[in-house]
Order: C-alpha cells, then sequence, then structure tokens
C-alpha cells in the first residue's frame, strides 16, 4: 500500500494472493488493509491537504503531467498488467485503456487550471463580492474491477487537479493493476499524503474510507446495490455515484442496419460485456428484428474472436470472476426457460486454462420480463426483445429502475430527438454504440434511477469535490 508517500504493509500483517482470470496463474501477494489502514491514510490525506490546496493551480497541474508522462513511459508494462489481472485483450483493449488514463490525467491538468469561480454583484455599490472554488479537503476513492485504471483516473485526477487530497481503494479482483497506476503516480513525487492507496476489501476498507469524518466528499464507481452502502456510510458529504445500467439499444424499422450490427458488436462485447454502459437490452422492431438478427450474428462469428487475451487476433477475454460468470449462466438459463432462443454462444467454452471464458451470445425473442433483459447481467450477451412501436420502446426503456445510457438506431432525426427527450438516461446516443463515450464529457445517470447521481467526465466531479466560498469586501 501506499500511504503517506511511502510504499507499506498492512497492520495486520494480512494479505491475499491474485489470480489470473485469464491464466489461472498466482500473479501477485497483495497487502489486506482493514480500517486501521484506512485510516492511517486517511490521517496522511488530511495532514497533506491545507498545503494542496494553497498550491498553485499551475503546480499541481504540472504533476498530473508528470503522472501521465510515467504512464506513459510503462505503457507495455501496464497493459500487460491489465491484461493479466482483469482480462481484457492486450491488443484490441488493454493498451487503448492506458492510452485513455493517460488522458485522463492531462484532461484533469488543464481543467484544474481553468477552475474559476465568479464576481456576482452586490447590492451595495460599495462592495465586492468574490465566488471562489475551493477544494473540500480529502476524497476517498472507491472503483471497481472492469476498467482498473481509467475509472479511478476518472476521480482521482479531477480531484487532485482541483485541490484535494486523495485515499484509493481499488477493488480487490484487480487490485494488481492498481498498484501499478498507483507507482506511477508515486513516481511523479507528489508531496506526501496527496495521494494514497489501501488495498482491501471493500467492505472494510471502502467502507472506513465512505464512513470515516475524516473524508469530505466520496467518488464510487460500481454497482448499484455497493453504491447504495456507500451512499449511506457516506451521508452528508457531498459524493459523485455513478452506478448500474441495463441500457437499452432501440433499433427502429427505419434504421441503417449494417450501422445498428455494427454498433452493436461493440455495446454487447467490448470488456466482455463487462461495462455499465453495455447494450444489455437490445429493442428491435418487430418489422426488422430477424434480418437484423441475422446480421448481428454474422458479424459476432466474423469480428469476436474469444481466445487467449495476449494473442493479436484475439478480441474478447475472459470474464473476471466467478460471480459474473454465474450471474451469465443464471441469465442465459432464465431467458432459455422463458422461451428465448440461442442464436449463437449460451455457454461457457471450454479448452481454456481457467472457466471464465464465456461465448459471445446472442438471444433472441427474449420476453421483456427475463432477468437478461431487466437486470444488469455484465457479460457478453445481446439479448434481442421485439418491439412494434417508438412508443413501446420508450416504455420499455424506462420501465427500468436503470438510467445510465441508451442508444437509438433512425434515420428519422425527429424520432431520435423524441426518444433523447422522453427516455430516462443521462446519455442518449443516436445512431452511435451504447459503449461511444468521450472522456472530456459528463457521463452518469438520471434522478431518480438507480443509476447513481453527479457526474464522472472531464471537468464534471470538480463541481462535486470544490464547493463555493463567498468573500465580500466593502471599500
Amino acid at each position: 500500500m501506499f500511504i503517506r508517500g511511502e510504499w507499506t504493509v498492512s497492520k495486520s500483517g494480512e494479505t491475499f494472493e491474485a489470480e489470473s482470470p485469464a491464466t489461472g496463474e498466482r500473479i501477485g501477494v497483495v497487502q489486506k488493509g482493514g480500517r486501521e489502514d484506512a485510516q492511517r491514510a486517511i490521517a496522511a490525506a488530511d495532514e497533506a491537504a491545507g498545503a494542496w490546496a494553497r498550491e498553485s493551480a499551475w503546480v499541481r497541474g504540472n504533476l498530473l503531467h508528470r503522472v501521465a508522462d510515467e504512464i506513459g513511459k510503462r505503457k507495455d508494462t501496464l497493459a500487460r498488467t491489465l491484461t493479466l489481472d482483469q482480462g481484457k485483450p492486450l491488443h484490441a483493449e488493454a493498451i487503448g485503456e492506458v492510452e485513455e488514463l493517460i488522458s485522463y490525467f492531462r484532461n484533469a491538468a488543464e481543467d484544474g487550471v481553468r477552475l474559476e469561480g465568479r464576481i456576482p454583484n452586490s447590492v451595495s455599490a460599495g462592495k465586492r463580492v468574490l465566488l471562489l472554488r475551493r477544494p473540500r479537503g480529502v476524497i476517498g476513492v472507491i472503483t471497481p474491477w472492469n476498467w482498473p485504471y481509467t475509472m479511478p483516473a476518472e476521480l482521482i485526477a479531477p480531484a487532485l487537479a482541483s485541490g484535494n487530497t486523495v485515499v484509493w481503494t481499488p477493488a480487490s479482483t484487480t487490485a494488481v493493476a492498481g498498484i501499478a497506476l498507483a507507482e506511477c503516480v508515486a513516481e511523479a513525487d507528489l508531496p506526501p499524503g496527496v495521494f494514497n492507496l489501501v488495498t482491501g476489501p471493500g467492505s472494510v476498507v471502502g467502507d472506513e474510507i465512505a464512513r470515516n469524518p475524516g473524508t469530505h466528499g466520496v467518488g464510487f464507481i460500481g454497482s448499484t446495490e455497493t453504491g447504495r452502502r456507500v451512499a449511506e456510510a457516506a451521508a452528508g458529504k457531498a459524493a459523485v455515484l455513478e452506478l448500474g445500467g441495463n441500457g437499452p439499444i432501440v433499433v427502429m424499422d427505419d434504421a441503417d442496419l449494417d450501422l445498428a450490427a455494427d454498433a452493436t458488436v461493440t455495446a454487447c462485447f467490448l470488456c466482455a460485456g463487462q461495462s455499465c454502459t453495455a447494450g444489455e437490452r437490445l429493442l428491435v422492431h418487430r418489422d426488422v428484428r430477424d434480418e437484423f438478427v441475422a446480421k448481428l450474428a454474422a458479424l459476432i462469428t466474423e469480428r469476436v474472436v474469444l481466445g487467449d487475451p495476449f494473442e493479436d487476433a484475439t478480441t474478447m477475454g475472459p470474464l473476471n470472476n466467478e460471480g459474473v460468470a454465474v450471474k451469465m449462466d443464471e441469465h442465459v438459463a432464465d431467458a432459455v426457460e422463458r422461451g428465448a432462443t440461442v442464436v449463437a454462444g449460451g455457454e461457457r467454452a471450454s479448452g481454456f486454462p481457467t472457466d471464465l471464458y464465456w461465448r459471445p451470445t446472442i438471444l433472441d425473442r427474449v420476453p421483456p420480463d427475463a432477468l437478461v433483459a431487466t437486470e444488469e447481467t455484465f457479460g457478453p450477451v445481446a439479448p434481442v426483445v421485439a418491439v412494434d412501436s417508438l412508443d413501446q420502446a420508450i416504455d420499455l426503456a424506462n420501465a427500468s429502475p436503470y438510467g445510465l445510457l441508451s442508444a437509438i438506431f433512425t434515420r428519422d432525426l425527429a424520432k431520435g430527438l423524441r426518444y433523447a427527450d422522453e427516455v430516462k438516461t443521462g446519455w442518449v446516443n443516436i445512431n452511435e454504440s451504447s459503449n461511444y463515450w468521450e472522456t472530456h464529457l459528463p457521463f452518469g445517470g438520471r434522478s431518480g434511477t438507480a443509476s447513481g447521481i453527479g457526474r464522472v467526465g472531464g471537468a464534471a466531479p470538480m463541481e462535486a469535490f470544490t464547493e463555493l466560498q463567498t468573500v465580500v469586501i466593502s471599500q
């Protein structure tokens, strides 16, 4: 673990073994931090907070650029570590995630320099008013295993750039990748205590980070269930919670089906479907459903190559952990029992080093109430639900408790904009994959849904990680 500028072991002396989902081999021994370790890190962050907040935004920005430089120097090692620890294909995905990681730190460095207050008018002609953006202090960051580099960066980089100190705990199943990222931050030589890493079980370390009065804001990315527990523990604190999704992709009868099928491959099989923005439901107009399913089946045969994630040709690797694989087992079985047809895949693959390789799957004639169409499956599955109209598609989309991201394919811009007006998701893509986003744009769930509060992306988290101070000057 990294606390107060030094690498250290857990107070208890306990560790846990990290195993690769790709190979099944042991890839490291990780410190099993506890509440006392989290408390040490929070204390260190608190001690460093005052000086870091007073530092020039340009100094902070330059240090974040230095982090990006370190990541660039270690790009190949970071990518291989990601593939080994998370399971995503080296050439198809891991290298790209490291490149995106660099952009998050560089963007935050520049956004921090441009973080501005305001000078509103006073009712008195003899007074001047300043509204100044002030950092909150210590930000606790808790992140998942599906994007072990970029999702932490979405929170850590803007928190640091806006003058906060950070205590971070990554998901235990990708803690090795988390440590690799922390090594880059450590090499950038930020002042001791500004950035701290505590590895260990989220139910202990994450809970302490959220609950401890020494943290003044919390950033969490992960499941809705865990997010609710974090929100309860962090009650009263500023929070950014980017939670689960069941993002529908609507394909209307006037859609460009080749475009829609191509984008759906990315939507459903990027990161083996382990994405909060994955195409978890395909709401396809009944008049074009058969043609669309045929095009999609042909495309996955051509483009989705399940295999050794270190091989150049591989485009999809294993699932990260057994829990997610079991959910795939259960959701596909439930859909079939309810009358769905397996067009492709439908089972785990054999002949690999671990049992976590799941075949890319297409399910047709999925009932709207099947688990795969109502819950967050988080696996490589494309469930097709037939609809008869745009109205029905909107109703089904909004029937879900989730409201993170959705997409629609139509040649009629008016239909696309009407869908965006009426669907309750925080992001809508028109004629683009549900897995399309840009690092500088605000991203998060709609209010009243189970997809969280606040926004990640670009400078958006800085709105939560800073607060306005009002200064009135009498002349």
